[in-house]
Formats: C-alpha cells, structure tokens, sequence
C-alpha cells in the first residue's frame, strides 16, 4: 500500500522497508520482494526511488533471467526502468563481475537524459575502483561518444592527468 502512495516520502519507505526485509529474509522472502518491486516498477518513479532499492532488490533471479530482464529495463522508453538497470548491476560491480554493467552501459550511452548519464558515469566509475584496466578499456571504445557528464562521472577518481586526457579526446 505504501509503494502505491500519492506520497514520494511513502513510496521511500516503503522500499526502505523492502530493502531491510531483502537483506534479512529467506530465499523465499527475497524472491517475494523482488516480483512485488517489479510488479510495482511504475510507482519506482524518482532517482532516489531508483538509487535506493535496484541495486538490492533487483539481484534476485537466475543470472541469464536477470540478464535478459536488465537489458529489457535499459531498452525501455520509460526513464526510470532504464535507471534501474543500470542500478541494478552494482551488486555485480561489488562481486568484482563487470560485463553486465559494460553491456548496459554500451545500450545507455547514446541516452539522451542527464539523470542515466550520471548513474551510467557513477556505475562505471565504480568498475574503475575496482579495476582501473576495464574501465579504461571501455573508455578506449566509448569516450569519444559518451555525453561529458557521464564521461565525466567516469572518470571522477582517476589521477588529475589522466581525467584531462580522457577529457581532451
């Protein structure tokens, strides 16, 4: 009832709520939560909405099945289903796998909304923090193309030198 408030305020704590019982419930209770936040996606309507809960609670399914779904979510003409995939590959990023997050990232690059350009460059400067090599090798393919703030996201924690030259391209 509360992710189908009129209310943003409501709708966060409701997946606040959704998050904690994620983190502490049974395979059951996870799988549970994800179809409801997927079945209740269109109310996930607002970056923090987005922020908060993809990257748990879309960590459920089978790794093909999840695939699949993401790439669907990044695919979509709604702008917060793109969000949420993108989002969504950040457990990935934490467990140190990466091609998820660069396959989104390719499909969202040519994004024409500044809020997927910030959370593409944040994820992918994330991948950076763990390993630097991939993140420049995705740049190597993508830089020239990419919008400036998501390139610039990107880059964010990269030496001063090597952010202006990724910038000079």
């Amino acid at each position: 009832k509360l992710l189908r408030s009129i209310w943003h305020e409501e709708r966060l704590l409701a997946l606040i709520i959704m998050v904690e019982q994620f983190q502490r419930g049974t395979p059951a209770k996870r799988t549970a939560l994800h179809k409801t936040f997927l079945r209740q996606l269109r109310y996930v309507n607002n970056w923090d909405l987005v922020d908060c809960s993809a990257p748990i609670l879309m960590q459920q399914p089978a790794p093909a099945v999840r695939r699949a779904l993401l790439v669907s979510l990044a695919l979509s003409a709604n702008l917060w289903r793109r969000r949420v995939a993108i989002l969504a590959t950040f457990a990935d990023i934490r467990a140190g796998r990466f091609a998820l997050t660069l396959r989104i990232a390719r499909l969202l690059r040519d994004d024409s909304h500044d809020l997927i350009h910030k959370a593409v460059g944040w994820m992918l400067r994330e991948v950076g923090k763990r390993d630097r090599k991939v993140l420049e090798g995705f740049l190597s393919q993508h830089a020239a193309q990419m919008p400036r703030t998501m390139l610039r996201y990107a880059i964010e924690r990269l030496p001063p030198r090597v952010r202006q030259g990724w910038l000079a391209q």
